[in-house]
């Protein structure tokens, strides 16, 4: 009910204004995989850097700020350029603190400090190097000129077949049409979210506490290196080496994220 109030009370104001669009990155600094993972140094530049680059880029965000824990992170995400109001409480920043839990907390606080809307949120990551700052901007635009959307997001295409165990633990296929094989050409394939590359949602989800809401829109991408998602050693080892290749064979790709 709160949430259908909320919706048609957005839908109702954004045609009175220009729409505000805040960038949100957590970064945690308490990683297990990888420790001191979001200040590693990748291509010169800690982990940190790179969502904050990208969406200092986006001329449709109007500001970008980091949520974390780590006075050593919030040091390196000003460098770079993006807002640390406060520190992340300690009860967010645990291994069971949930992504929308940190978002709606870091979003409230700002708007609060500030005393500012915001309309539109967008979430980046720290472990998704190599994103197409263009992902982000297309993102934020296709909201703000369909109001029916909730949410648009990148999204990898997969042919691949996925199983799932139901409520009995039985092994089921995750959808029907999963059960007929064939080649990949003529598989119509299914999407996989890669919101850490690039996730922009109306405001009022996160104020719900989702992060993404059931009208959504996609932006497909079948790069193989954006499936590298940094959480330990070998994706780290992985994400250079993607980065080495790809400056050696495909320069012009790597400018869409350096």
């Amino acid at each position: 009910m709160i949430l259908s109030f909320l919706q048609a009370w957005y839908k109702y104001s954004v045609m009175k204004k220009k729409l505000k669009t805040i960038c949100i990155i957590p970064a945690r600094g308490g990683s297990k995989g990888l420790p001191g993972k979001n200040l590693k140094l990748f291509n010169g530049k800690p982990l940190i850097a790179w969502p904050i680059i990208a969406a200092t880029k986006c001329d449709n965000i109007d500001t970008v700020i980091v949520t974390t824990d780590s006075e050593e992170i919030a040091a390196q995400a000003k460098l770079y350029g993006a807002s640390v109001p406060a520190l992340r409480p300690l009860n967010l920043a645990q291994d069971n603190s949930t992504t929308e839990t940190t978002l709606k907390d870091a979003l409230d606080k700002f708007e609060k400090l500030t005393n500012q809307y915001f309309d539109i949120c967008v979430f980046l990551t720290c472990t998704d190097i190599f994103r197409d700052t263009n992902w982000i901007t297309s993102a934020v635009e296709k909201l703000e000129n369909n109001t029916k959307l909730d949410s648009v997001f990148a999204a990898c295409k997969t042919h691949k077949n996925f199983w799932h165990k139901d409520k009995n633990n039985k092994l089921k296929r995750v959808l029907k049409k999963m059960e007929v094989y064939s080649n990949r050409q003529e598989k119509e394939g299914i999407y996989r979210e890669d919101t850490g590359l690039a996730c922009a949602s109306r405001s009022y989800l996160w104020r719900s506490g989702k992060r993404i809401g059931d009208n959504v829109e996609i932006i497909i991408n079948d790069n193989f290196e954006t499936s590298i998602d940094i959480h330990n050693e070998f994706d780290f080892y992985l994400a250079e080496k993607a980065l080495e290749y790809l400056k050696k064979n495909n320069p012009d790709k790597v400018k869409q994220f350096l």
